[in-house]
């Protein structure tokens, strides 16, 4: 018998799935981040330690995603009387006030639309699965983890900082970018251009591989946001 939880995932740089859902926090539906950065993310299960470290983590970085046009929705297939529990339970354990909603997916319908329950993992519960949505609300970047190992949120602040940087300058970032650091200029598509790339003025090693200050790279013009 196929298994009924087998279904495609999220394309990347296409429209992420709509939800309208019940959060720790009230309604909310993809269309209320519209303009914003958004991280969504899965947790296996309430009450569990590696997931509680998660909350925690994200928890004490809020502040800097939010720094950064972000923001946080947590989901899990829990009930919400359960995440109201578990929030007070984490104020109360670890000091910790959780501020951002998490969703209730009893039904696992946003689960299923965004992939997060994974049959080789379970079939009951969804992996650490995080998507990063755009203002525009595309899907820029999917990070899966399995469900016995935390997620990084140190590096998802950092991911988050390229993909900006990236869509801001028109540059790609390279292994280990931190914000600061030189970029890497897009490789030229012309032979006249890659013949004149040594006398550009940048960190040059090969006409296809070289690096600038941001300064220098020129930023794209601001998009119009959709509504």
């Amino acid at each position: 018998m196929e298994n009924v939880w087998k279904n495609s995932l999220p394309r990347l740089n296409e429209q992420a799935p709509d939800f309208s859902v019940k959060t720790t926090q009230g309604p909310r539906k993809l269309e209320d981040y519209r303009g914003k950065w958004l991280i969504l993310f899965s947790h296996p299960a309430d009450f569990t330690p590696v997931c509680t470290s998660e909350i925690v983590a994200f928890s004490r970085a809020h502040a800097r995603f939010k720094a950064l046009g972000c923001e946080l929705l947590g989901l899990s297939i829990d009930s919400n009387f359960a995440h109201l529990a578990w929030i007070r339970n984490i104020r109360d354990n670890f000091d910790v006030d959780v501020p951002f909603p998490i969703i209730e997916d009893l039904s696992m319908r946003v689960a299923q639309d965004y992939g997060m329950i994974q049959s080789g993992a379970s079939d009951t519960s969804t992996v650490r699965a995080a998507f990063f949505i755009d203002p525009e609300s595309k899907v820029q970047a999917m990070v899966y983890y399995p469900m016995s190992n935390g997620r990084s949120v140190d590096e998802f602040l950092r991911m988050l900082a390229a993909m900006q940087t990236a869509d801001r300058y028109c540059v790609a970032t390279p292994e280990g970018w931190q914000p600061g650091e030189k970029v890497v200029v897009p490789p030229p598509t012309t032979i006249a251009d890659a013949d004149a790339r040594a006398k550009a003025g940048y960190e040059y090693v090969d006409w296809y591989f070289s690096k600038t200050e941001l300064p220098k790279a020129r930023p794209k013009p601001t998009r119009a946001k959709k509504r």
